[in-house]
């Protein structure tokens, strides 16, 4: 529904407009009727903003109700869609070893997707070698996103937002404090123009997975939840009251407070430690998908170390829920698919060490590309917010 007030006729036409994108970007089609019950404008209103909206490319009229054999009763009604071919979105996950790109339609339905390997970024200090690193960074996410826009089959000037994911702690405005050596602003050297006029918003990589469980994870809307990308390190996006926490620096999910948890001490993930303690006993060439294989077949060195991750997380948990008032703690990612041992260790300890409330321990169910999953979702949010800042193709 159309609230507030409004100060000039062409103000009210903006919002009547955007309150009917808003409704065409969340229905398959619609006449003009469901478009009055939903937005509370009166039924010439709706006609006319609806032909507006097919002229500026928004929405498209289909068979009328009669031609697609809804009714033989009465005038037709005339029926509406959102005109999908009007525009794509761009997502990409630009992670520390990974690039992972996707075109979908203003729906969010995936045309098409990408990966490459990331340039190494190297620990040197050198900053030199950092500066020619996020250099290299940035050129390879224009050439990845203009890669699956034609893999789509479209252009990447036909997109009408990109969303980029960084493993840094990223500020409203996009930007990245230096970090030690401008490592943070390495991983995320500013995207400003990259794609011409297309609108680029950037973000942290775990606020992206906590946007894309809120939108396809299955939480209640009245509990506080920490997702955590808890691969190679460990970094959380929180959704709190509805609303993502970030920070004035986008530090909230960095964790470093970690480094003084007993029995954590550091951000390292449930992947890096998995590998890094299987080779000290399993082997040198060992990964993280060896130990908990070797542990689900009852390995004893293997399940040690499960049983050490477990105790590990349900301290991660236990701090985030007494911090911010958590309610879940979803541990997203690659990792999830493999963590369910750790996670049920970390249960056991949550319930055995800890008093209540603690928080309920999940595993994302969204796969390892939940952070360009998300970055899908928060360009539909920017457009849901204000589809008159945007322009079909």
């Amino acid at each position: 529904m159309v609230t507030g007030s409004a100060r000039s006729p062409q103000l009210m036409r903006r919002l009547n407009s955007d309150a009917l994108v808003r409704f065409a970007l969340d229905v398959d089609e619609f006449t003009a009727a469901e478009a009055m019950s939903a937005t509370a404008l009166a039924r010439p209103t709706v006609l006319d903003v609806c032909e507006a909206l097919v002229s500026a490319g928004w929405l498209e009229e289909i068979a009328d109700s009669r031609v697609a054999g809804l009714t033989n009763k009465g005038r037709p009604a005339k029926r509406y869609q959102l005109r999908e071919r009007g525009g794509i979105l761009l997502g990409l996950d630009a992670g520390g070893h990974r690039f992972t790109a996707v075109a979908a339609t203003l729906k969010g339905r995936v045309l098409a997707d990408r990966s490459v390997t990331a340039p190494v970024v190297s620990t040197d200090p050198d900053l030199a070698e950092r500066r020619a690193a996020a250099e290299a960074r940035r050129a390879l996410c224009s050439q990845i996103l203009a890669d699956v826009a034609r893999d789509a089959g479209r252009d990447v000037g036909d997109a009408l937002i990109a969303v980029i994911g960084v493993p840094a702690p990223v500020d409203a405005h996009g930007r990245s404090p230096d970090g030690e050596h401008e490592y943070w602003r390495t991983m995320n050297p500013g995207f400003d123009g990259l794609l011409g006029s297309v609108p680029v918003v950037v973000d942290n990589d775990a606020n992206l997975a906590a946007v894309a469980e809120r939108a396809r994870g299955g939480h209640p809307d009245d509990i506080g939840v920490a997702t955590v990308l808890a691969g190679e390190r460990l970094g959380a996006g929180v959704i709190l009251d509805g609303h993502l926490l970030r920070g004035s620096r986008g530090g909230v999910g960095e964790m470093r407070f970690l480094q003084i948890v007993e029995g954590v001490g550091n951000t390292d993930g449930i992947g890096a430690l998995a590998r890094e303690w299987g080779r000290e006993v399993l082997g040198e060439h060992v990964d993280s998908d060896d130990v908990f294989r070797a542990a689900e077949s009852g390995h004893p060195a293997a399940l040690g170390i499960v049983k050490r991750l477990g105790e590990r997380i349900a301290r991660v948990a236990e701090a985030l829920s007494s911090l911010l008032d958590i309610d879940r703690v979803v541990i997203a990612g690659a990792i999830a698919e493999s963590a369910a041992p750790v996670l049920s260790h970390a249960a056991d300890v949550l319930t055995r060490e800890f008093q209540d409330p603690i928080p309920d321990l999940v595993a994302s169910r969204l796969g390892p590309d939940i952070v360009v999953t998300g970055a899908v979702e928060a360009a539909l949010d920017r457009i849901r917010a204000s589809p008159g800042d945007f322009s079909p193709r």
